[in-house]
């Protein structure tokens, strides 16, 4: 195996004329983000059929071709599992890589199983064993050793030889329209942090929008200051805030978790927000958080679930990537009578291979049980 090293603009500005009117071109990424907000760009590795680079970011001025490549149009950008590297490419470069071909995502949609390592779907469809010795590598130090460069270069070598596997499995199966859709599709930033506080439905309307407000300045805190949003203020805190809701210093100063030095750089920012948000929610209430489901929701839902499993048997993929557990449950809330918004990924492929199939089964379940 062997790669080119690259660091400087003129030897990337060069990669891309190479490689940017292809077909393909397989990417991955080395970062770091322990003590950070925003990952920190250590490494990038593109590969083609033929050809290797590992292009160091950290003495580039010129980032431009880079993102020209990600945004061209006639070339697919292959990556594997690419949630974290699009975190990096939107954070570095404000853009992200379209057309994409997610090769994790496109091995559970053509029946190789649902959330596959990059090792073990190379293991599968290589038959080869990769190294792992420099997972936990620090890719910031300078110089990278031969290791870490092997290591970085087989992440796309084989990449490579997987995507030209499940292009061909794509095909055969008539699914590469619902990759690509997959890829079109993707988001940075999950689900964001309240998803992390799963009784926020219980909370009286003040205690909630005390919650909303600590969320919205740590969050803000967190990327004016690129730290991790719990170096700013800890879950379990938040947690504490809301339940007691401090009027004095002494008060949060006293909260469970409450460290010295919060009190005293941001006690008087936080008790002026926690009065804030509870005058607000006399006035105008906080948005409510979605109660867990109901009995009759929750009937709806195994019978979903049921519709699921059967017609992801039919089409020789897992129940996760055809239709997940919480969008079972959200078209549950919504065929009992809820008010949702639809996610955009219910649209295209999944419209008629499972949701209008389950729109149709649940009507026939409520007219069964009208006609009881």
């Amino acid at each position: 195996m062997s790669w080119e090293w690259v660091d400087s603009d003129r030897g990337l500005a060069e990669v891309v004329a190479q490689v940017i009117d292809g077909d393909f071109v397989a990417i991955d990424t080395e970062f770091r983000r322990r003590d950070t907000f925003w990952p920190e760009v250590a490494l990038v590795q593109i590969a083609t059929a033929d050809q290797v680079w590992l292009i160091d970011p950290l003495p580039l001025t010129d980032t431009g071709p880079l993102a020209e490549l990600l945004q061209k149009s006639t070339l697919t950008k292959v990556l594997h599992s690419a949630g974290e590297d699009l975190e990096v490419f939107q954070a570095w470069l404000g853009v992200l890589p379209s057309p994409l071909f997610d090769t994790q995502k496109a091995a559970a949609l053509l029946g190789y199983g649902f959330g596959l390592s990059y090792a073990k779907l190379v293991e599968a469809v290589c038959q080869v064993s990769l190294d792992k010795d420099e997972t936990n590598s620090d890719w910031l130090v300078r110089p990278l050793t031969s290791a870490q460069c092997r290591y970085a270069a087989q992440d796309v070598t084989y990449l490579v030889d997987v995507y030209s596997r499940l292009l061909g499995d794509a095909g055969t199966q008539g699914r590469l329209e619902w990759i690509l859709e997959e890829g079109e599709g993707v988001s940075v930033g999950g689900r964001g942090p309240l998803a992390k506080f799963r009784n926020a439905w219980k909370l009286q309307p003040e205690a909630l929008a005390v919650l909303y407000g600590l969320l919205d300045w740590r969050e803000q805190q967190a990327r004016e200051r690129d730290r991790p949003r719990n170096w700013i203020l800890h879950d379990k805190v938040i947690n504490e805030i809301v339940r007691a809701l401090p009027e004095r210093l002494d008060q949060l100063a006293g909260l469970e978790g409450m460290s010295e030095g919060v009190v005293r750089r941001q006690g008087k920012a936080l008790l002026a927000l926690i009065a804030a948000a509870r005058r607000d929610a006399s006035s105008k209430p906080p948005e409510p958080v979605a109660q867990p489901l109901s009995g009759t929701q929750k009937r709806m839902a195994k019978v979903l679930a049921q519709a699921i499993e059967n017609r992801a048997s039919e089409l020789r993929l897992s129940p996760e990537i055809l239709f997940p557990k919480r969008d079972a449950e959200l078209l549950a809330r919504e065929l009992c009578g809820d008010s949702i918004e639809v996610p955009s990924h219910w649209q295209g492929w999944r419209d008629g291979a499972i949701v209008k199939p389950l729109r149709f089964i649940s009507e026939a379940v409520k007219n069964q049980e009208g006609a009881k």
